[in-house]
């Protein structure tokens, strides 16, 4: 897909945050952007990860970071600790009983990435330090739980290169784990990358439960593997595979529930779509959305959208009114569900603009606009939704000039006003968004203590690239709500990670 004028602007003045009090991290070998990036013969060159994996899996939580400090010192190279902390992590967290809550030690590793990759070359490292506590953690969680550990495949099971698609859509649409398991270990053996993600973003995007996890995990997993390599996608795909086949106990093969009903819906939407002839962006496709959202059933919005986009308005138009719509629902209700608009809608929207089949780029469209009423539904459940609307936002008094400081000061004390200054620092310089999102990720290096802290904003300030420029302030305003702010304590993690690294 082309890359936009504005959005190349947009990543160029977008690529480097400052150092702040990251200078802990000059004891370890910098990190190039191009070493964090797959190179065509990574796996001819590929090291024997198992002994990391081990590693990993073996060492202490107290002893990790130091172990790991040591060896990164001596030659390991950023990829194999990623590679290393991604195949610990589907090897020793079960995604049951939700695709969440301890699995986010699986989910948040594309996540920590991204903020290493936006980041500078001396602080990449930060972010994989955070996410190996964080495994260590979730492991022990997880033998608490159940000492649930991945099995290797049953090779008897395994069906032959000819049938490990139909056998694994077979198996997908029956909700069958076992049949699931053996033709997913056959698909993948076989299957190109290209292949592979059609058929899990088909999957992962077609039902509404675990708030989004499911096209996350999908989008993450193919994007880490992506960097380490596809030679480690065998256990990653059987773990995501495991993940997409949860339910609450009915078989939705068998069953009407309502997480299954939009996805049914929507894939009889798109077998009747016509596309246009022409399509063009247009304004009014935005706010009808972003009105839609506040009050239309998740089946409601999927028909206009369907409409809108049958009659000429550019998608993009429609992915506008969606991230407002969705940043708005943050502000409505700063929580667990609404922060998931925005990492759902993320998750979407990568497939959207990756997949290379036209009829799952149109459901993947539809089902953000299913999952939206939804996730406003869910909220309800959680308490009263406030009456803020993201397009009614106003800016401080226009007469006094605001900082980025300003904005993260003020978030500590109050995030409507903090929203305000963001906007009223927007609409001032041409070089404030960098500015912002610069600030914003170097809190989160510092402050960050949740998977949902790296999550949402390797989300937001990655969505925010692909907004038009009419509405990105707005969304950068209200993305404030999930941000830490200035004066929140530094995390315990990065006291630890000095010394690891002294």
């Amino acid at each position: 897909m082309s890359t936009s004028p504005d959005r190349r602007s947009f990543l160029q003045t977008s690529a480097a945050l400052g150092a702040g009090s990251l200078g802990f991290l000059s004891g370890l070998p910098v990190v190039s952007a191009d070493d964090a990036k797959l190179e065509k013969d990574l796996v001819r060159l590929a090291p024997d990860i198992e002994p990391l994996v081990c590693l990993i899996e073996d060492t202490g939580r107290d002893k990790l970071l130091e172990e790991i400090g040591s060896r990164i010192k001596k030659g390991l190279a950023y990829r194999d600790v990623l590679a290393g902390l991604l195949l610990a992590g589907v090897r020793n967290v079960q995604p049951r009983p939700s695709v969440g809550f301890k699995f986010h030690a699986v989910l948040v590793v594309n996540s920590a990435h991204q903020a290493a990759l936006a980041g500078p070359d001396n602080e990449r490292w930060l972010p994989l330090f955070w996410a190996l506590d964080n495994f260590k953690s979730a492991q022990a969680t997880n033998l608490k739980e159940s000492g649930w550990r991945m099995k290797p495949a049953d090779e008897s099971k395994v069906p032959t290169a000819p049938r490990a698609r139909e056998a694994f859509v077979t198996a997908m649409d029956n909700w069958d784990v076992e049949a699931a398991d053996a033709a997913v270990t056959g698909l993948v053996r076989t299957a190109t990358a290209g292949e592979l993600f059609d058929v899990f973003a088909k999957y992962g995007s077609r039902d509404f439960r675990d708030i989004g996890h499911k096209i996350i995990y999908v989008c993450n997993a193919f994007r880490v593997l992506d960097v380490i390599g596809w030679h480690h996608a065998e256990p990653v795909l059987r773990s995501l595979t495991f993940a997409l086949l949860k339910h609450d106990g009915k078989n939705p093969a068998k069953e009407d529930l309502e997480p299954d009903r939009p996805g049914r819906k929507n894939v009889l939407r798109v077998k009747e779509f016509r596309a246009p002839n022409a399509v063009k962006p247009a304004r009014p496709a935005t706010t009808d959305v972003l009105n839609e959202l506040r009050t239309e059933s998740a089946d409601d919005l999927a028909r206009t959208v369907t409409a809108l986009t049958q009659n000429g308005a550019a998608p993009r138009s429609v992915w506008d009114g969606l991230f407002l719509g969705a940043g708005e629902l943050l502000m409505r209700q700063p929580g667990i569900v609404s922060l998931h608009t925005l990492t759902t809608l993320n998750a979407l929207h990568y497939a959207y603009r990756t997949t290379n089949d036209g009829a799952l780029r149109q459901f993947t469209l539809l089902q953000a606009a299913s999952f939206l009423p939804m996730f406003r539904d869910a909220m309800k459940s959680r308490g009263k939704l406030g009456d803020a609307k993201i397009d009614e936002l106003s800016p401080r008094d226009e007469n006094t000039k605001f900082t980025v400081p300003q904005v993260y000061g003020e978030l500590s004390r109050n995030k409507e006003k903090a929203a305000q200054t963001a906007l009223s620092v927007l609409g001032g310089s041409p070089t404030a968004a960098k500015e912002l999102i610069d600030e914003g990720r170097r809190l989160i290096f510092l402050k960050g203590t949740d998977s949902h802290d790296y999550k949402f904003s390797a989300s937001v300030m990655e969505d925010a690239a692909f907004i038009a420029p009419e509405w990105r302030a707005r969304f950068l305003a209200a993305s404030v709500f999930w941000l830490k702010g200035s004066d929140t304590p530094d995390s315990p993690l990065v006291t630890r990670t000095r010394a690891a690294l002294a």
